[in-house]
């Protein structure tokens, strides 16, 4: 009798239970940047607001700081079925479908504004189904994550100076276009252990936009914030191929949607934030230098061809094409 009367009122909880709660789905969310970046912090705000969209039929958690692995860690999960959602680079997509990294060729985007006006051109369209039809994961937004630039423990003024220096650098072919052309040795050390290794002096130097050399204290472990500019930053959110194949074309919409908007909120941060950073770094005791960029970027298109990487210089000239 206590067994039916437990199975019966369990019955009735259940009932009583909203539709949504019963069949509320789980999902993960995944990125390498910390709790305190735009990044983050609207990724949290679109996995609410999709929550909301959706009448509570979806749960996402929202894992920052590399927790579930490595930004390589994390792409692959998008396929190993670990993650359904990421915020990652064209670099990393770019090993799923090599075109996507010209977007990372060196001094390829003018300024935040250049790479917002690609966000949705047709070139921008094509590479984004292309890395879909070689992956089968779909890229719902992009968000401008930052004008990349050199910190240094060695004085830089021109790309010679950059002879024998070494450098962390992500081990991926675009981002080491410009260190190697200038001279560098780069160094694949993961994002996770940049700080260290610049403490330690495993090496002397790495790139990242001033927001992340900030936001990850670089700058206490440098003298040097040297204004490469050499690339114009961006990441893509991304939806795992199983995960946006169970979606519905209305959920798929809100999605996009509430995605897209979440991308806009970060890069208004990050425009913002990049504008005062500069006179924060010098009030921080570091050496601000300006650099004569056509000297980097003379070097960069003399040494590095498209070719080698997998790029079509086809889709560098629409982009740079581009107002």
């Amino acid at each position: 009798m206590k067994f039916r009367y437990a199975a019966l009122m369990g019955a009735l909880v259940a009932l009583a239970m909203p539709a949504q709660a019963l069949s509320q789905e789980v999902l993960k969310w995944a990125h390498v940047y910390e709790p305190n970046e735009p990044f983050h912090t609207e990724s949290v705000w679109a996995s609410e607001e999709i929550g909301k969209r959706t009448d509570g039929r979806y749960k996402i958690d929202v894992f920052p700081s590399s927790q579930l692995g490595k930004e390589s860690d994390i792409n692959q999960g998008l396929t190993l079925g670990t993650v359904d959602i990421i915020v990652s680079g064209s670099s990393f997509a770019a090993r799923e479908f090599a075109p996507m990294g010209v977007t990372y060729y060196p001094f390829i985007f003018r300024d935040a504004d250049h790479l917002l006006a690609y966000v949705g051109s047709d070139t921008y369209n094509e590479l984004a189904k292309g890395y879909e039809d070689a992956s089968g994961h779909h890229i719902t937004a992009t968000t401008y994550y930052g004008t990349r630039h050199t910190t240094s423990n060695r004085p830089i003024e021109k790309c010679a100076d950059m002879a024998g220096l070494k450098m962390r650098v992500p081990d991926v072919p675009a981002y080491l276009a410009m260190p190697r052309a200038c001279g560098a040795n780069t160094a694949p050390i993961a994002f996770a252990e940049v700080y260290i290794a610049l403490q330690n002096g495993t090496v002397e130097a790495q790139e990242n936009p001033l927001t992340t050399i900030e936001a990850k204290k670089f700058f206490e472990v440098q003298k040097n914030i040297v204004l490469t500019g050499h690339i114009v930053d961006h990441l893509n959110t991304i939806v795992s191929k199983t995960r946006w194949a169970s979606l519905s074309d209305e959920d798929k919409e809100i999605f996009t949607e509430v995605m897209r908007e979440a991308a806009t909120r970060a890069t208004q941060k990050i425009v913002e934030r990049e504008k005062e950073l500069v006179q924060y770094f010098k009030d921080e005791g570091l050496t601000v230098t300006e650099v004569d960029i056509s000297d980097f970027e003379k070097n960069v298109l003399e040494k590095v061809t498209f070719e080698e990487f997998g790029y079509r210089k086809a889709d560098w000239d629409a982009i740079r094409a581009i107002k």
